[in-house]
């Protein structure tokens, strides 16, 4: 396939059929001319109509980020969800070929049954991992296992002129490290080479812990991290920041006597009705009633409680999916917060200042009148991509409702934490973001770094063939 060829069959951008897109917080949407390409060539055939039409190309995966990073209202929508294949897994060595469309949910059903598991994910199955590559997800391991780009071995990117460049540690490494947590902007992941974690059991060995604070939730972090392989926090803004901790263990070799059950999907599947009898889908209904301050009050309080009588008691088993993929437990989870939306707000802060940054953030909230109704701390590690969020320290993510007519609010909201957390040296997760200023997000990089990127764009891409909300909201102004 040379430069420019146009095979495949979107030959129009502007005659392509118009769909609908919404973030995944459904706080924002688009509708715009969409492709989906299966084929190198229809991506490519995808871009060139995109190119003559003199518009834009924004790449979208399973649309799983909560702001607008996979939308692209000025423009067209490149669609990966049905280029979707596994090209190749190696059972001996958990060496994984894939498409761009593939899903982490396909990645371990095709491995976990040979005893591989992806080694990172994040809380839910169903991101493709091209958007994972562009977004350099973290998981609960993070401070063990670094974000996702650390464990891939190689990618083929598309460029804007339709060249096909093969990125790794040893070739194009400057691209590499650009491309992955790039955020769609330098070009398409079109084969990705991920190396997956061996595993001796579709089990995790889990340990629940309460704290009355943030400070202590930390300083157990802090005891613990070198010790598990998994640790995540969940933190009850209605009670001043007190919460409970799960760790988890990978159990060693020899250590589950029933492996051939435990890794195989019957054993993962998450259940189809909760309590025996009541359907999953139903669930989020249920959830509706409680989406008010008061309702969450009482929730996260009872959860709380239940997590005291719970806490410290001998470790006990639960499924490598279950363990995961908390989100996916109540499908559509998310239209409970209907008939208004929500955003996510997730800040990184070295670990120095991350208590008095995050407790600060929660007396924001509470001083605003809008308490988060859900808070998740997480520890991480730095790692060498040039628009990581990752920093040597913790994050803090709030989920924060979004009334009808309150948009304004939580803007202000959003802008008054990102001055906290700027001063503090922190930095943002994209995939998450939705109210980040250009101000802020030049701040919040080392200006090398922002300035090699955007050398990068502007070589790769210098008629801004790459495009999304995000990109116009952010990186535009900065030239």
């Amino acid at each position: 396939m040379t430069p420019g060829e146009t095979t495949g069959s979107w030959d129009n951008a502007l005659e392509a059929k118009q769909e609908d897109f919404e973030a995944w917080g459904m706080n924002a949407r688009c509708s715009a001319p969409a492709s989906h390409p299966r084929t190198v060539g229809e991506l490519n055939g995808a871009l060139t109509a995109t190119r003559n039409a003199g518009t834009s190309a924004g790449l979208r995966g399973a649309g799983c980020s909560y702001g607008d990073a996979a939308l692209n209202t000025d423009g067209c929508i490149v669609d990966f969800r049905h280029w979707n294949r596994i090209v190749s897994f190696d059972e001996q060595t958990g060496v994984m070929v894939a498409e761009p469309g593939v899903t982490i949910e396909q990645v371990w059903h095709e491995a976990l049954p040979h005893g591989w598991w992806p080694p990172v994910v994040p809380g839910t199955m169903f991101p493709t991992l091209g958007g994972c590559l562009a977004m350099n997800i973290h998981g609960k391991n993070n401070f063990q296992a670094g974000t996702i780009g650390r464990h891939v071995r190689s990618f083929d990117l598309m460029l804007a002129d339709g060249t096909v460049k093969t990125c790794s540690e040893e070739a194009n490494k400057d691209l590499f490290h650009a491309a992955i947590g790039g955020f769609g902007m330098l070009g398409a992941f079109t084969r990705i080479e991920l190396q997956l974690k061996q595993v001796h059991s579709g089990d995790l060995e889990v340990q629940g812990t309460a704290c009355a604070n943030l400070t202590e939730m930390v300083a157990h972090f802090e005891e613990h991290w070198e010790t598990c392989d998994y640790l995540v926090g969940w933190v009850d803004a209605f009670g001043g920041g007190r919460g409970l901790i799960h760790q988890a263990w990978y159990p060693g070799q020899g250590v589950d006597t029933n492996t051939a059950a435990t890794l195989q999907r019957s054993h993962q599947e998450l259940p189809p009705r909760f309590l025996g009898f009541i359907p999953r889908s139903w669930m989020w209904c249920g959830m509706w009633c409680f989406m008010h301050k008061p309702g969450m009050r009482f929730v996260n309080a009872i959860k709380y409680r239940l997590g005291r009588r719970q806490s410290g008691r001998a470790r006990y088993r639960q499924p490598l999916v279950g363990f995961s993929f908390l989100l996916d437990y109540v499908p559509h989870w998310k239209y409970a917060y209907k008939p208004g939306a929500f955003i996510q707000y997730q800040a990184f802060v070295p670990e120095r200042n991350a208590i008095a940054t995050f407790e600060a953030q929660l007396r924001l909230c509470k001083e605003h009148g809008i308490i988060p109704f859900l808070g998740v701390l997480k520890k991480h590690l730095p790692d060498p991509f040039l628009m990581t969020h990752a920093v040597n320290g913790y994050s803090l993510a709030l989920d924060l409702p979004l009334a009808r007519g309150g948009r304004n609010r939580v803007w202000k909201l959003a802008h008054a934490m990102d001055d906290v957390v700027l001063d503090a040296g922190g930095r943002f997760y994209l995939a998450k973001d939705s109210t980040l200023t250009p101000e802020g997000f030049k701040t919040a990089y080392p200006p090398e770094n922002l300035a090699r990127f955007l050398e990068l764009k502007r070589a790769l891409d210098p008629d801004g063939l790459f495009q999304t909300d995000l990109s116009r909201r952010l990186l535009e102004p900065l030239g």
